[in-house]
C-alpha cells in the first residue's frame, strides 16, 4: 500500500439543486462518465478547507462564502500491491460568489437534488448524498471497493451498514 491520498469534495446548493460535475473530459479518468461534486486533491501544505476553496475557485469560478464541513469518507480500492486509501473530506455549500467559468474536468450542470439519483453515480456516493440529505451531523463514513468497482463493503461512524 502507498501513500493515503487526502481530497475535498463540495456538492454546492442552490434552489434545491446540486452543481454536479460530469466527468467526461479526460479518457483516463477513474471518475470517467461519472457525476460527481466539485473537490481535488489535497496539495502540499493544504488545510481542508485550503484544499476545498481552492479546488472550488480553480473547477467553478466560484468563491465559497458559506459552507460547513460534514464528514470524513474513507475510500479503500482494490487490494494488496494495488490498494488505494483515500480520506476525503466532505462538504456542502450554500453560498458563493464569483462567475461560472468552463471546467476542464467535465461539464458542470446545476441538477435538482430529486434527479441524482439517476445520474451515474458511484454507489457510495449515492449513500452518502443520502446522508447530506437526511443528517444535519458530522459522519465518518468507510466505502470498500474490490478491483471491479463494486462496493463490497460499508461501515457508518464505526458500524458495518
Amino acid at each position: 500500500m502507498g501513500k493515503a491520498r487526502l481530497s475535498t469534495l463540495c456538492y454546492i446548493e442552490k434552489d434545491d439543486c446540486y452543481l454536479m460535475l460530469h466527468r467526461i473530459t479526460k479518457a483516463n479518468d477513474i471518475n470517467h462518465n461519472k457525476w460527481i461534486g466539485v473537490g481535488g486533491h489535497f496539495e502540499d501544505r493544504d488545510s481542508p478547507d485550503d484544499c476545498l476553496l481552492r479546488e472550488v475557485r480553480e473547477e467553478t469560478g466560484y468563491t465559497l462564502t458559506e459552507y460547513k464541513f460534514r464528514g470524513i469518507v474513507t475510500f479503500i480500492y482494490g487490494s494488496g500491491d494495488n490498494e488505494m486509501i483515500e480520506y476525503m473530506h466532505l462538504f456542502t455549500a450554500t453560498g458563493f460568489e464569483g462567475e461560472a467559468v468552463p471546467c476542464d474536468e467535465g461539464v458542470l450542470e446545476w441538477v435538482p437534488k430529486d434527479k441524482l439519483l439517476g445520474l451515474e453515480l458511484w454507489e457510495g456516493d449515492k449513500i452518502f448524498l443520502r446522508f447530506l440529505n437526511e443528517r444535519d451531523d458530522f459522519f465518518s463514513l468507510k466505502l470498500v471497493y474490490n478491483e471491479n468497482d463494486e462496493l463490497i463493503e460499508v461501515a457508518l461512524d464505526g458500524k458495518p451498514i
